[in-house]
């Protein structure tokens, strides 16, 4: 632990003495002291923050309190999706402590998610426990899974590869389609909204549990008129407005025929259809993209002491790009995965628990990509302990992975919590992650860049954490440093010859900040990140990761209606465009508002207003973002 110590106080020294640090350090200071003394008589908050009935299986693949749960773990509750308005999954996932996003210009195109500064390759995300990575290029379908039908997302920040195996560097985000399977009574939901660039949603759903049964089925519909995606910064620049047209329809059943007897059934169905800018010579350029995710489970209570868990998970995602000009032609683009999997679960006693995971993983490829190979294999066995003694808790695991015609690796993470007192948490931990080459990376033709001798990327985390919390307040501060070595470059030289190498590094340091209170009918919020993304062969900055993002909400309920804005500023950063050169990318600042009303117990009125002040900001350069926009919803609910 002296190791760790030494790394972690590098860490914080390196942030520490930068003024902005100094400066919200100082904001925080008041609101924590003011907070302790809050908490010795506390009061009955309309909203309490309390985290005491949220109930989380991604962090430990098994089911327990988020108070418990060790590391750093936030939920997206289905109240803050279904109240999203005309906003996409990745600008919900932005406001998330840790996360940064990019998009090619629109919720239409090609999007990304940087959890902890790690690329979007690298780190894994789940559909209710099914990985949706794209083995082709280890990308997500973003623009096909629309936020209204989701229950809650799951996120881990820092590698989870001892959990899930590859692609968690950086993380894990879980898309979560069902709702927990506790008796509760019918209940159903409906909206109807449009706004700013003639966008109109649409959507509805039911769910309940009783009988042994439980259900649930949600359904969108969602066009707009959009605006334009590139701006003449781009080589694909092209003035015209790119629309979308987006479905998506989730859902789940299941039954318990006996006390801790039950099968589960879930499904996501997304569809995307969506014009993208490709230069004024090819028009009426367009992308379908769809997504879809199924898994079958039962849970078995076999013994007092053990529970198995059997499952099977399809996932396939599917894009092709079309335009009017016949000599750009159809490209296709499919990859699709069966992930066969067998938890067994054992209470050792009342503080000890012990799992043991076996896997396999099919990953296939398709399309028009020229892939020397399209299939692959992975078999895998790991082993999740968990252990409470009095203020002193402790996960381990620690996972083999082989993988055919790549090799094998072994992943492992150590995590500590000391409860100083009831609401206070002191936690270290240690982990090492990694990431399989795509088939893009392995299996392209040898003149465009193909390497089948590529090794999997890896990392190695180490991070420590204060967490403060009570009914009203929440405190934290997370300081991170994750290396990662081997990582897989691709470049050109002028004559056009590619290559792909294991030969960069890279380390990625961190701090966040995250405070929130209520006061009576008022919740106040305000959070921090500083991030130093270092490549560690040229000393650079890696691309598209901003180093400071500031987060600060309020909101306040008045009798029947609510009133809230939020404001998040994120600070410069730079892209790297194919020619090698580095592309500025300004500072910018987001003010968001928003109001509702409720009618009566089953209708409210919502207005969205982002952008207040329209900032001209791009996340990714030659790429424009939406200006200022509003959205006027009716949202019913039984």
């Amino acid at each position: 632990m002296c190791g760790v110590a030494h790394i972690v106080k590098a860490i914080l020294m390196n942030f520490i003495q930068h003024p902005r640090v100094l400066a919200l350090a100082a904001c925080f200071a008041p609101a924590c002291l003011s907070s302790l003394a809050f908490a010795q008589t506390p009061a009955a908050p309309v909203n309490a923050i309390s985290t005491l009935d949220t109930i989380v299986a991604t962090p430990a693949r098994m089911a327990q309190p988020l108070e418990n749960v060790m590391g750093d773990v936030s939920v997206i509750q289905t109240e803050s999706l279904q109240n999203a308005g005309m906003q996409s999954l990745t600008d919900i996932l932005a406001r998330q402590p840790g996360l940064q996003i990019y998009n090619s210009g629109g919720p239409q195109t090609v999007s990304g998610v940087f959890v902890r500064g790690a690329s979007p390759a690298q780190s894994l995300v789940l559909v209710n426990g099914m990985r949706i990575n794209d083995t082709n290029s280890g990308s997500i379908n973003w623009a096909a899974i629309d936020p209204s039908t989701i229950e809650r997302i799951e996120i881990i920040r820092g590698p989870a590869s001892s959990l899930y195996g590859s692609s968690a560097m950086g993380g894990v985000i879980n898309i979560i389609t069902k709702p927990g399977g506790q008796d509760r009574p019918f209940s159903a939901f409906g909206n109807f909204g449009v706004g700013s660039d003639s966008t109109f949603k649409t959507g509805f759903g039911f769910s309940g549990a009783q009988n042994n049964w439980n259900y649930s089925l949600a359904a969108s519909y969602a066009s707009s008129d959009g605006f334009n995606a590139t701006n003449p910064d781009s080589p694909s620049f092209n003035p015209d407005d790119d629309g979308y047209t987006q479905t998506s329809l989730t859902g789940s059943l299941g039954y318990e025929w006996n006390p801790g007897q039950r099968l589960d059934l879930t499904f996501l169905h997304g569809y995307n259809h969506g014009d993208f800018d490709s230069g004024k010579d090819y028009l009426n350029t367009y992308g379908i993209t769809r997504q879809q995710a199924y898994t079958l489970g039962s849970t078995n209570q076999m013994t007092d002491y053990w529970e198995s868990i059997l499952s099977f998970g399809y996932s396939k995602s599917d894009h092709h790009m079309q335009t009017s000009n016949d000599a750009y032609g159809r490209t296709e683009i499919a990859t699709l995965q069966r992930q066969y999997s067998w938890q067994n679960n054992f209470t050792l006693n009342q503080n000890n628990a012990l799992s043991l995971v076996l896997e396999h993983l099919d990953e296939r490829a398709s399309g028009t990509s020229l892939l020397t190979r399209q299939h692959r294999d992975t078999n895998a066995v790991g082993l999740i302990y968990r252990g409470d003694f009095s203020r002193h808790h402790l996960q381990a695991s620690v996972r083999h992975d082989h993988i055919s015609a790549i090799g094998s690796k072994t992943t492992g993470s150590l995590a500590y919590d000391y409860d100083l007192n009831p609401s206070l948490k002191l936690g270290m931990a240690a982990s090492t992650g990694f990431r399989a080459p795509t088939f893009t990376d392995l299996y392209y033709p040898a003149e465009w860049g193909g390497n089948p001798n590529l090794k999997p990327e890896k990392s190695k985390n180490i991070e420590a954490s204060l967490r403060y919390q009570t009914d009203n307040t929440q405190l934290s501060l997370v300081v991170f440093q994750n290396k990662f070595r081997d990582l897989i470059l691709y470049g050109c030289d002028p004559s056009f010859n590619c290559t792909t190498e294991n030969i960069d590094k890279a380390t990625i340091r961190g701090l966040s900040l995250e405070a929130a209170h209520q006061f009576s009918n008022t919740l106040l919020s305000a959070g921090a990140d500083f991030l130093n993304p270092k490549n560690d062969i040229t000393g650079k900055t890696l691309s598209r990761r901003s180093k400071q993002v500031y987060r600060l909400s309020v909101s306040h309920k008045l009798d029947n209606a609510e009133l809230g804005a939020s404001y998040r500023f994120t600070s410069k950063s730079h892209d790297i465009q194919f020619s090698g050169k580095a592309e500025k990318l300004g500072g910018y600042g987001l003010l968001n508002l928003h109001a509702s009303y409720q009618f009566n117990k089953n209708l409210q009125g919502q207005i969205f207003w982002n952008n207040v002040t329209d900032k001209k900001y791009s996340t990714a350069y030659g790429y424009n973002t939406q200006g200022s926009n509003v959205f006027i919803n009716l949202a019913w609910r039984m």
